[in-house]
């Protein structure tokens, strides 16, 4: 991925835009990395796959339902004994 920094993109806009087609460009100001300039497909690409995880407690009672209907189907049966326990997972736990 191509590092520059914004005074430069300024300068050229025109090229760091045409770089911007074939990967990301990393825009920095003052060494930290502030923005990236992206294609449009890229960018659509992204925002296609983007969720967003909200709490159970966002969710009103006809999501909740919808949610408790829901089939997932496979080929193999599945409960939720099949998932594993999360002790020694290094999430952040709470304090």
């Amino acid at each position: 991925m191509a590092r520059v920094s914004a005074s430069e993109v300024q300068k050229n806009f025109g090229e760091w835009h045409d770089k911007a087609y074939e990967q990301p460009v990393e825009i920095t100001r003052y060494g930290r990395t502030t923005a990236f300039l992206v294609s449009a497909t890229m960018y659509r690409d992204m925002m296609a796959s983007y969720r967003k995880a909200i709490p159970v407690t966002a969710l009103d009672d006809h999501e909740l339902q919808l949610i408790r209907n829901a089939v997932v189907e496979t080929d193999r049966p599945y409960n939720l004994s099949d998932l594993p326990d999360d002790e020694g997972s290094s999430a952040v736990k709470p304090l």
